[in-house]
């Protein structure tokens, strides 16, 4: 296949947040492009200039870059494009394919009116098609509309759906240019697509239909039509549209819930096409395998338990360095965390222990806070009632045992640690519970937290040793 044959787009509209629809159909976009040595492009579909807002832009970029999907050229802002699609539209008046309508505001609403009450769906009626406007119509507003064929049909040859079919009596003529001297959506995509030689258009499948009213404006100017390949929307669980109620929507919320972007690639990749049997593919690996071919025609679910469960994967696949960098980016957003040298290193030693039974890059920040937390740390009431008396003087002949033979840092290993608790605990004739507990309460300040010689080494000699003491009797 020669290079750049194939070039795909994205081309997200600047209204709101990246939506976690749109960075999957993006994705596969992405892939295909670069499985087939093609070209990725981005357009910024910005016409609608009073929804259209620069934070919304910055979020795609953010998001975009966060799923490490880069594209080949500089972006194209739809806007800017205003006077190509201009002379499009007067192109297509000028061959005949195209026609001045003057139907007024008042008069498409009766047409559409008209059309529900006779059980018909709301459209244009082609009143102005075949008629010339008189002298009275010399100053009067009119809109540029595609004279569409209304025999035959239309087919779209979809790389998911297959052939679909459009009756043309179905196909109105659509505005191509507003009484304004504005764009229309459909002519400038149609533009757009062309201009930037895209070969291969993957969307979601609510553009089906704009697909085939698309075909009739290509047609008309003599182009060749890009090829289509339609994603199936993304589903809740319960089978409905994907929305608010379900979770999360937008991608910058995914990475600010914890997950991380080699895991959200993964998961989005598998929602609605496979590969075998496989369930983790690494990027090289999508890039090798993808195929439009293989996306799914049903409509995938989305599923936050296997979400978590390839989320969990990645983040014991990391290695110490690049999750605890993972860790300390997210904590500053979310809780501010500006760590010292010593909670730092703290925080990397419990990253083995806290990944352990980690889903989230949230659920470790969550299980690390007793780490960064200056003494004396608080404890927690079902912790405090293991702090009895009793337990407290054993807190302090352990304290005294551990400063004694464990006498330096470098002494502090989880082997050392280990040995000595479990030493003390047979010389004291105590099952090992009734020790672990009180130095969990004192050194963690809860019930729950990772292995209790995991905490002691990830606190260190000097922290630990003057948290038991803070408790001790």
């Amino acid at each position: 296949m020669p290079e750049h044959s194939v070039v795909t787009r994205f081309a997200p509209s600047p209204t709101g947040f990246l939506h976690i629809g749109n960075a999957r159909t993006c994705l596969f976009s992405w892939l295909y492009a670069r499985a087939t040595g093609g070209k990725f492009l981005l357009r910024i579909e910005d016409t609608d200039r009073e929804r259209s807002t620069q934070e919304a832009i910055d979020a795609i970029f953010e998001g975009l870059t966060w799923l490490g999907i880069d594209w080949d050229e500089e972006p194209i802002y739809q806007s800017a494009r205003a006077g190509r699609h201009r002379e499009v539209a007067e192109q297509l008046l000028t061959s005949g394919n195209a026609y001045r309508c003057f139907a007024t505001p008042e008069e498409l609403t009766e047409m559409r009116e008209a059309a529900r009450a006779a059980g018909k769906p709301p459209r244009y009626d082609g009143r102005w098609r075949d008629r010339a406007p008189g002298p009275e119509h010399g100053n009067q507003p009119f809109t540029i509309r595609l004279r569409a064929d209304q025999e035959g049909e239309t087919i779209v040859r979809d790389h998911v759906q297959g052939d679909v079919r459009f009756g043309n009596d179905h196909l109105d003529d659509l505005v191509l240019l507003r009484s304004d001297g504005t764009p229309t959506y459909m002519l400038a995509v149609v533009v757009d697509d062309h201009d930037m030689g895209v070969s291969h258009v993957v969307r979601g499948d609510d553009h089906l239909n704009n697909a085939a009213r698309q075909m009739q404006i290509i047609k008309a100017l003599g182009w060749d039509a890009p090829q289509y390949a339609h994603v199936p929307l993304i589903h809740g669980p319960d089978g409905a549209k994907f929305s608010k109620r379900h979770g999360a929507q937008g991608v910058r919320e995914y990475r600010d819930l914890g997950y991380l972007a080699d895991a959200m690639n993964n998961y989005l990749l598998r929602l609605g096409w496979s590969y075998g049997d496989h369930e983790i593919i690494s990027r090289e690996d999508a890039v090798k395998w993808f195929d439009l071919d293989g996306i799914n025609k049903a409509a995938a679910r989305f599923d936050f338990d296997k979400l978590n469960h390839v989320n969990a994967h990645y983040i014991r696949s990391r290695s110490n360095e690049d999750l605890l960098a993972e860790v300390l980016t997210l904590a500053r957003r979310l809780k501010d965390w500006d760590l010292d040298a010593d909670q730092t290193g703290r925080l990397s030693r419990a990253l083995p222990s806290l990944s352990e039974r980690a889903s989230t890059v949230v659920d470790i920040i969550d299980g690390a806070d007793f780490l960064i937390t200056a003494r004396p740390i608080p404890i927690e009431e079902k912790a405090q009632k293991l702090l009895t008396s009793e337990a407290r003087t054993l807190l302090a002949a352990l304290t005294d045992s551990l400063e004694a033979e464990l006498k330096t840092e470098g002494d502090w290993t989880l082997e050392a640690i280990e040995a000595h608790i479990r030493t003390f605990a047979d010389s004291q004739e105590l099952k090992f519970g009734h020790v672990a507990q009180p130095i969990r309460a004192s050194c963690a300040g809860k019930m729950k937290s990772p292995g209790i010689f995991d905490v002691l080494y990830a606190l260190g000699r000097a922290e630990s040793l003057a948290r038991m003491r803070d408790q001790a009797g």
